[in-house]
């Protein structure tokens, strides 16, 4: 029997599982598909980190192990949907949580004082940030719009702010003294034995890593930001926001950037409120309120602190004379700065730019924005973007092309931030990345505070990638872009592999060509505007910004485009959609019973998941179902009483069973789902009411990172008539 590996996550797309996975189980099982799910969940992962531990009772499969070990597999097959990248504040809250349900697991020491809290922050720190895309993608990224979805679009437009050229929103990144500008980089020969090592102004020294193994081929980076640079970066563009009366609003990556962008975080909070941290900067400190979780998380640690209302009035007070941050939620009160995990910038850009270059401020009302992105590696997308928008105006996604991203991904390649190459400077010195002859091969002079961050990126996981973004632009007659600046030093290595592995291809009568990442915008924007659709080839990071940037401008949302992931050792993943959102969904379900998230990327996944299962006959009836499914507007609704995920999987179980009765390649399935079908369409009226009906009242999950399945089955289907069908295939 076939068997399709299926992910259990969190938030939204988790209780969509249990509405939609019960759909996919019966429907799959009648072509002898077995589906076996794997909880890589916040919560699993974190009881995963301590089973031996905890009591035998307690202890879970570790699941992402198992898929990581799959993932490396010939033949594999796994869907994997949108999980939490957890920052600090998130992480301590699921721990909190589970320890409430009795979970018997340890506090999270902020500052590990023995080898036991060592070990216990470790554990814990290998769930935070990104932990679980890296495992997973063991190959390159092909991401784009299914030509329904965009179809759909066009009909059917999503609102657009508009943009004026008098527009006063822009962006500002450093120009000296970030990641970009101290990169170095280098290429190696051979295998080697690495190590990192600290030597202080006094001779101290410190190994920060040992044991870092390269492989012939492999590109090695290493950098750091400068935190003084950094501040006066960052005091400069508070008194700019404040003369341009604008908002300030800052965008980093603190989930996927785990170790970095905190630190940057932190500073950000700090420069804001830099009176009140020179005047009660010791006490706060000694209480561990350093800004890095958050504005929101300084406030509530001030009630432990005897002088808390004094520092509190002290915040306020400065607030008031500072220039005006952007909102998260207006209505709440929560900043820009208040959680470091609530404005990230793959997706928090893309829907200012959407927005017409306005943020809300904290009056409720829509204003320009100083938009904030230290490090200058990629901001420049996003300026150019901005500035394309107001020679221009807002992009038409009724005309516009399409911009399709093949992104370089495997082996870890360009994980920067989320692993454990990345420190915090101790004290001033040198950091020097050494090789088994005790050569030097990369350095850096450092001060105290600098964030300095290597990674690796291995020279299979490039070649593989130049193939896939051959064969794209092969197979659609699509120009493609690699995004790499040779003024960069990564990019420079990256660039002679580049050109080096397209001589292995037959590239005649295609339209390649290699810019750097500001000037593929301008050509990528311009082309789409005349209804171009152009490939761009990435980075990993640049694959993050891009599959939300241009989605989100074409499409409205990122969470509608098909990601296929073709394993190098064969087999393939397929991701679903980006989760960014889940949050507001999960908080409008829990107070209305509402659940609004789009389960479109599940749909478009498990197509392709099951075509490579070899269940071509329910793939390409689900393909047509999902067709269906735009074309008559079965989306899920934002507003409580109306259709919502539940009701959207009803309508596609519907129209995937109408599309394998009434097709002729297999006799015996249509035959088999014919019945199916018929009752479905009889009972539309009976299960919509049943789905509708409890809408408008609270729902009791018994959890957030950890959820009562039972209760949460009970929640998520509650129509009966339903139920019986599902049960019936």
């Amino acid at each position: 029997m076939q068997k399709i590996y299926y992910t259990y996550t969190d938030e939204a797309p988790m209780l969509a599982t249990h509405s939609f996975l019960p759909i996919v189980k019966a429907f799959a099982k009648t072509s002898g598909i077995e589906i076996v799910v794997k909880d890589i969940s916040l919560a699993g992962r974190i009881i995963a980190a301590f089973n031996n531990l905890l009591p035998e009772s307690q202890r879970v499969t570790d699941a992402l192990q198992e898929l990581s070990a799959l993932a490396k597999q010939p033949g594999a097959n796994i869907i994997k949907l949108p999980n939490i990248s957890a920052s600090v504040p998130q992480l301590k809250a699921a721990i909190a949580e589970l320890r409430e349900q009795g979970v018997m697991l340890p506090e999270y020491p902020d500052e590990p004082q023995t080898e036991a809290e060592a070990d216990i922050r470790a554990r814990y720190d290998s769930v935070k940030g990104s932990a679980v895309n890296p495992v997973l993608r063991e190959g390159n990224s092909d991401r784009r719009a299914p030509q329904a979805v965009k179809e759909y679009a066009q009909k059917h437009p999503h609102s657009m702010g508009e943009w004026s050229a008098q527009s006063q929103t822009s962006v500002a990144t450093m120009s000296a003294g970030d990641f970009f500008h101290n990169e170095k980089s280098v290429t190696f020969a051979n295998a080697n034995t690495l190590t990192i090592k600290h030597t202080a102004k006094d001779g101290t020294e410190t190994v920060l890593k040992t044991g870092l193994e390269v492989v012939p081929g492999e590109i090695l980076d290493a950098t750091f930001m400068s935190v003084s640079a950094l501040d006066d970066f960052l005091q400069e563009n508070i008194t700019r926001a404040q003369d341009a009366r604008v908002l300030f609003s800052v965008h980093l990556k603190a989930t996927m950037m785990k170790v970095s962008d905190p630190i940057i975080f932190g500073h950000v909070v700090r420069a804001y409120f830099r009176e009140t941290f020179e005047k009660y900067g010791a006490e706060l400190a000694a209480a561990g309120l350093n800004g890095e979780n958050g504005y929101g998380a300084l406030l509530d640690g001030l009630a432990e602190l005897q002088n808390g209302a004094e520092i509190k009035a002290a915040f306020t007070t400065e607030a008031e004379k500072r220039c005006a941050l952007a909102m998260v939620n207006s209505d709440r009160g929560i900043t820009n700065l208040h959680v470091p995990s609530d404005v990230i910038v793959d997706a928090s850009m893309p829907a200012m730019i959407r927005g017409g270059g306005k943020m809300w401020n904290a009056q409720g009302s829509e204003q320009d924005t100083l938009a904030v992105i230290p490090d200058s590696s990629y901001a420049g997308i996003y300026s150019t973007v901005i500035a394309d928008c107001k020679q221009h105006g807002a992009y038409d996604p009724r005309t516009i092309g399409s911009v399709p991203n093949v992104g370089l991904m495997a082996k870890k390649a360009e994980e920067y931030g989320s692993h454990d190459k990345t420190f915090r400077m101790p004290s001033c010195g040198v950091v020097e990345v050494i090789n088994k002859r005790g050569e030097v091969v990369l350095a850096h002079k450092v001060s105290r505070g600098d964030i300095w961050r290597a990674c690796q990126t291995k020279d299979a996981s490039v070649r593989d990638w130049v193939k896939l973004a051959v064969a794209r632009a092969r197979a659609t007659s699509t120009p493609a872009i690699f995004w790499l600046d040779e003024n960069r030093a990564h990019d420079a290595e990256i660039i002679k592999k580049v050109r080096e592995y397209l001589a292995e291809h037959n590239t005649d009568g295609l339209d390649i060509q290699i810019l750097d990442p500001a000037s593929a915008t301008q050509v990528s924007v311009t082309r789409m505007r005349q209804g171009k659709d152009t490939i761009s080839v990435t980075g990993n990071v640049l694959r993050d910004y891009n599959t939300d940037l241009f989605p989100i401008i074409e499409l409205g949302t990122s969470a509608k485009m098909l990601s296929v992931v073709p394993l190098l050792a064969g087999g393939g993943l397929y991701e679903t959609g980006a989760g960014g959102s889940a949050p507001k969904h999960v908080a409008q379900l829990t107070a209305e019973n509402h659940l609004r998230w789009d389960s479109l990327g599940e749909f478009m996944a498990l197509a392709e998941s099951l075509r490579y299962a070899g269940a071509d006959v329910l793939a390409g009836a689900l393909e047509r179902a999902t067709a269906r499914f735009l074309n008559e507007n079965k989306s899920p609704s934002r507003k409580t009483g109306e259709l919502d995920n539940r009701g959207s999987h009803f309508w596609l179980a519907r129209f995937w069973a109408e599309e394998l009765a009434a097709q002729r390649e297999c006799e015996k399935t249509a035959a088999h789902f014919a019945p199916i079908a018929a009752e479905l369409v009889a009972q539309t009226e009976a299960i919509m009411r049943e789905l509708i009906a409890p809408q408008g009242n609270p729902a009791q999950l018994g959890g957030y990172y950890r959820v009562n399945k039972q209760l949460t089955d009970d929640v998520m289907r509650p129509s009966i008539t339903f139920n019986k069908i599902v049960a019936s295939v």
